[in-house]
C-alpha cells in the first residue's frame, strides 16, 4: 500500500523563500568580503574577514536587514494561510526538482530545518510505502526482493528513464518485487548508510513473505550508500544484512569522481588569487554528499572532525566489499572500446572505469570484484546505465536462478 502523504505546497514555497533569502544574504556577504579584500591594499584597511567600514559597511548591513525582513514577512504570511490552501499530490517534476536541490545543498537544508529537506522513504511508482505487513501485502510481494538505490541529485523515478526500469523488468521476467529508496543525496554517504540500514531492518521485519533472496542495486552514489549500509548493518547485527545475497553497483565512484577533485583544486587555486578568497565561499555550497565523492567516503570517521573542503589527500578508512555477498560492478565508457585513455580520464563522463570497478594502486583500498563479476559497457554515458538494454541483460544474467 502506498502512504497517502500529501505535499503541502505552502510548506515547499516557504522553504524556497527561506533558501532564497539565505542565498541573497550569502551573495551580499561575498560582495562585502570582496570589497574588504580590495581595501586591504590601502592604508588602515580592515583585516580579511572583517566587515567593511563606515558608510560602505552600513550599506551592506542595510541590504542584509532588508532581505531578512522581506523573507520573514513572507514566511509569516504563508504560515498563516497554509492550512487553508489545497493539498496537492507529489509529481515527478516536483520530485526531480527537490532531488536536485537536496543533492546540491541537502545538508544545509537539514541544518536549517528547511521544509524542502527530503526525508528518506521506501517507494514504489513514485509514492511512499507504508512499512507494515498489511500494507506491504497489497504489493503482492514475492520472496525475491530487490532494493534499488538512486544516485546524486536524482529521485527514484530516474530508474524509469526512457520508459525502461531495471526493477520493473526484473519483476516481470524474474519474479522480483522491486522497492525504491528516495533519500537526501546531499547528506554524508555514511549518514544515509545508517538510515538505509535501519530502514531495511524494518522492511525485512514487516515483509509479509519469507525472504528467499535480497538484492541491492545502486547506481552511482547509490552503490556507495548500499556499501555503507551493509557496513553499518553488519556492525549493528541487523537481520537483513545476513539475507543480502547480491550487490550490483552501476557506475559507482568507489574511489571518487574526477569532477569533485577538480572542484576542490579550483577552490584552492581561486583562494590564492587577490580578492579571490571571498569567492571560495560560493564553492563551499557543495553538499556533504558531493564532497564525499572526492575519494568515495563511506564512514563517519572519514569526515568527522575534518574540514571537508581541505585539500589534504585521501584519508579514507578502507572498507572491503561486504563479506558473504556476491558483489558485481558495472562500468561504462564513452569510448567505442574498453582499455583506452578515455577509460582512465573520462570513463562514462562522470566516473572513470577504474573507480567504477574498484581498482586502486593501494591494495588496501582496492575492491575485490571477481573478474566474472565485472562488466564494461562501451559507447555509454553515466546515465545510460539506467536504461540501456545491454545493462539490464547483464543484471538479469547475474540474477537468474
Amino acid at each position: 500500500m502506498v502512504a497517502k502523504k500529501a505535499d503541502r505546497t505552502p510548506s515547499n514555497l516557504r522553504g524556497l523563500i527561506r533558501l532564497v533569502t539565505e542565498a541573497a544574504i550569502g551573495v551580499t556577504n561575498v560582495a562585502e568580503h570582496t570589497h574588504v579584500g580590495i581595501l586591504r591594499f590601502r592604508p588602515f584597511a580592515p583585516a580579511e574577514g572583517q566587515a567593511a567600514p563606515g558608510l560602505t559597511g552600513l550599506v551592506y548591513r542595510c541590504v542584509r536587514g532588508v532581505v531578512r525582513l522581506a523573507g520573514a514577512t513572507i514566511d509569516a504570511a504563508l504560515a498563516q494561510f497554509s492550512p487553508r490552501l489545497v493539498e496537492m499530490p507529489p509529481s515527478p517534476a516536483r520530485d526531480a526538482s527537490l532531488a536536485a536541490l537536496n543533492g546540491v545543498a541537502g545538508d544545509y537544508l537539514v541544518e536549517t530545518d528547511n521544509p524542502l529537506a527530503l526525508t528518506i522513504q521506501m517507494r514504489r511508482n513514485g509514492r511512499a510505502l507504508t512499512i507494515s505487513k498489511q500494507a506491504l501485502a497489497e504489493l503482492a510481494p514475492t520472496g525475491r526482493l530487490v532494493v534499488l538505490v538512486h544516485g546524486l541529485c536524482v529521485s527514484d523515478l530516474r530508474w524509469g528513464r526512457s520508459g525502461r526500469d531495471h526493477g520493473e523488468m526484473l519483476a516481470r521476467e524474474l519474479g522480483f518485487t522491486p522497492v525504491y529508496l528516495f533519500y537526501n543525496s546531499g547528506l554524508h554517504i555514511s549518514t544515509n548508510g545508517h538510515a538505509v540500514a535501519e530502514m531495511l531492518e524494518n522492511l525485512i521485519a514487516q515483509w509479509p513473505r519469507p525472504i528467499e533472496e535480497l538484492v541491492l542495486i545502486g547506481h552511482s552514489m547509490g552503490g556507495l550508500v548500499a556499501r555503507s549500509a551493509c557496513h553499518y548493518g553488519e556492525l549493528a547485527g541487523h537481520g537483513w544484512r545476513r539475507r543480502v545475497g547480491k550487490l550490483i553497483c552501476l557506475g559507482s565512484p568507489h574511489h571518487g569522481a574526477p569532477l569533485e577533485r577538480i572542484g576542490a583544486w579550483v577552490d584552492g587555486a581561486i583562494a590564492m588569487i587577490p580578492f579571490g578568497a571571498a569567492f571560495t565561499r560560493l564553492g563551499k555550497i557543495r553538499s556533504a554528499g558531493v564532497t564525499d565523492l572526492r575519494f568515495g567516503n563511506l564512514l563517519d570517521e572519514d569526515w568527522q572532525g575534518r574540514d571537508r573542503f581541505a585539500r589534504d589527500g585521501d584519508k579514507r578508512t578502507p572498507v572491503p566489499l561486504p563479506e558473504g555477498v556476491a558483489c558485481y560492478a558495472v562500468a561504462a565508457t564513452t569510448g567505442l572500446a574498453a582499455g583506452g585513455l578515455n577509460d582512465r580520464l573520462i570513463g562514462d563522463g562522470l566516473v572513470t572505469v577504474d573507480s567504477a570497478l574498484g581498482r586502486h594502486k593501494d591494495p588496501a583500498l582496492a575492491l575485490a570484484f571477481l573478474p566474472h563479476r565485472q562488466w564494461i559497457g562501451c559507447g555509454m554515458n553515466h546515465f545510460d546505465l539506467l536504461d540501456r538494454v545491454e545493462v539490464y541483460e547483464r543484471i538479469a544474467l547475474w540474477l537468474a536462478p
